[in-house]
């Protein structure tokens, strides 16, 4: 996109066409004006491969939802089902398979990754329908996996954790525990990704121990909860950047020089 903007952006002039002018210099304005096109349509057509698996819905994810109000089946969960007008016939436990589906006795393949409970229970019904003159009263209930969020920055462990539940940002910070000297909690930020609609809320963790909760919101699956260095941090880890390169050089040289000293049946203490 950023391509397409430079070539849209790009304003040729052609020379003002008199009896004088060369047709020299009319054949090199025209080629400049064909390699500048070529460029761009080179450049504006991204590969096909990529655009398939570009993503274009949720968090890049098959299957994702809002588990706090409503459980839904994901790859790997276990679905129970029961019909109480056939129950001899339709119950069971069955995983959902790669493919997103669990086969049913007397029906067969029913796909449900991604349906809630209630989503579930009428696809059964409805399958039962083809095979049953009578109607059905079918209950499922879902055996899902333990959900995720995540939390970066100045935290001891940084990466996913878990989401059994409702919980909020005060309650997530907490049990991260923040680095007493490096967190900036004033800047802290929930990201909620999105391709289309990313939402980014600015948190002040401070105001909150004052009991401000206007920006204590309920974490979802797949949150990320970013937890800025503060100034001084920034500026201590830019100093180690820099110095990087000078500490692995000495590094280097001190364990040769101890590797030296060990090899000749010397001691390792500099200062000896």
């Amino acid at each position: 996109m950023e391509s397409l903007g430079i070539c849209m952006s790009i304003q040729i002039t052609p020379p003002a066409l008199t009896s004088t002018s060369s047709p020299r210099g009319s054949i090199i304005w025209l080629g400049l004006l064909a390699l500048v096109l070529s460029a761009c349509s080179a450049t504006v057509s991204p590969d096909k491969r990529i655009v398939q698996h570009l993503n274009t819905y949720g968090y890049g994810k098959a299957y994702a939802g809002n588990f706090l109000e409503e459980s839904y089946a994901t790859i790997g969960d276990t679905v129970n089902y029961l019909d109480q007008n056939h129950r001899g016939e339709i119950s069971g436990n069955q995983k959902v398979q790669p493919d997103g589906t669990i086969t049913v006795q007397e029906i067969g393949t029913v796909h449900v990754a991604g349906l809630t409970r209630s989503e579930i229970a009428a696809s059964l019904s409805e399958r039962v329908s083809l095979y049953y003159t009578d109607s059905a009263d079918i209950t499922v209930r879902i055996s899902a996996r333990p959900k995720q969020y995540f939390i970066m920055g100045e935290v001891p462990g940084e990466g996913a954790k878990t989401l059994s539940g409702e919980l909020n940002v005060f309650d997530a910070i907490l049990k991260a525990r923040p680095k007493k000297n490096s967190a900036n909690l004033g800047r802290v930020r929930l990201i909620r990704m999105d391709p289309v609609d990313p939402l980014i809320i600015p948190i002040n963790f401070n105001d909150m121990l004052r009991g401000d909760s206007t920006y204590n919101v309920s974490i979802r699956e797949n949150d990320i909860i970013y937890i800025p260095p503060t100034m001084l941090a920034q500026f201590a880890y830019f100093l180690d950047d820099l110095l990087f390169p000078v500490k692995q050089v000495i590094r280097g040289l001190g364990g040769a020089f101890f590797g030296n000293r060990s090899r000749n049946g010397r001691s390792s203490n500099l200062f000896f």
